[in-house]
């Protein structure tokens, strides 16, 4: 219906007729209810499920992909070289043992891109080392994967921090370094994680492009939707900061939270 002031609005409305003491219809009498709020929040979900299965199948065909058209291939060239290898005719010992020192070196990369592959997928450094050094070590192979020079500066982060807090930070650093390298246009990044007065706080920043943080706010990408879903489970505090032309600045905070007791031997994710 529309409202007084021009607006149109969903509206949910009951009613029953009244009738006169001669029995004569005298019209209805009801409430209206303005849902429009309402409408609008599960409009909003059904678009963030949309998105959210939508992401899903992009990370399973990529991973797919990768595991199909690059392992799979590695693979299988390295099966034929064996058996190549193995085909030899004796008195050439020594270059089967230099064709055997290659394969050996490209088993040992495919093995590196396998777990670099379960790493994204889930960090034992996390679960074994904690989050500072797991940070650490996800910039340095982030570093090392792209090319790119990552300032990270860490301290004062407990180590047995509670696995919630621990793992929705280092789920918003891979989401914000994949952003940044994918939107910022250039190859420096700056990581500081700071534990300092009961809190922790994560920022991640670039001098890039940037873009119109006003206008992301009503056009926010999934990337922003799950960083902000990830601080918002504990309780946490989500902020960008960006200007088009100035770069673009992270920043989350949430409260230092110890793991006081035996959590389960099975590290457990959320997933978003």
């Amino acid at each position: 219906m529309r409202r007084r002031d021009g607006e149109y609005r969903w509206i949910v409305d009951t009613g029953v007729p009244r009738f006169n003491k001669d029995g004569s219809f005298a019209g209805y009498i009801g409430t209206c209810i303005d849902i429009t709020d309402q409408k609008v929040a599960e409009e909003a979900v059904a678009d963030l499920e949309r998105r959210v299965l939508t992401a899903q199948e992009e990370e399973r065909t990529r991973i797919a992909r990768e595991l199909h058209d690059d392992i799979n291939q590695q693979l299988a060239l390295v099966c034929w070289d064996l058996r190549a290898v193995n085909r030899l005719p004796s008195g050439e010992e020594r270059r089967s043992h230099l064709s055997l020192d290659a394969l050996a070196e490209r088993v040992t990369h495919i093995a590196s891109e396998i777990q670099a592959i379960s790493h994204r997928l889930h960090s034992s450094h996390l679960e074994y080392l904690g989050l500072a050094a797991a940070a650490e070590i996800l910039c340095r192979e982030f570093r090392t994967k792209h090319g790119v020079e990552i300032d990270f500066k860490c301290e004062g982060v407990p180590r047995d921090l509670a696995k919630d807090t621990s793992l929705a930070l280092y789920r918003v650093l891979q989401e914000a370094l994949q952003n940044a390298l994918k939107h910022s246009g250039v190859q420096q990044f700056k990581v500081e994680l700071i534990g300092n007065a009961g809190e922790i706080r994560l920022n991640v920043s670039d001098r890039g492009v940037g873009f119109d943080s006003k206008r992301a706010d009503k056009q926010q990408g999934l990337g922003l939707i799950s960083m902000r879903e990830r601080l918002r489970l504990v309780h946490g505090d989500f902020q960008v900061e960006s200007e088009p032309g100035r770069g673009t600045t992270i920043r989350c905070k949430v409260r230092t939270v110890i793991q006081t007791s035996n959590e389960g031997s099975e590290f457990l994710e959320k997933e978003i």
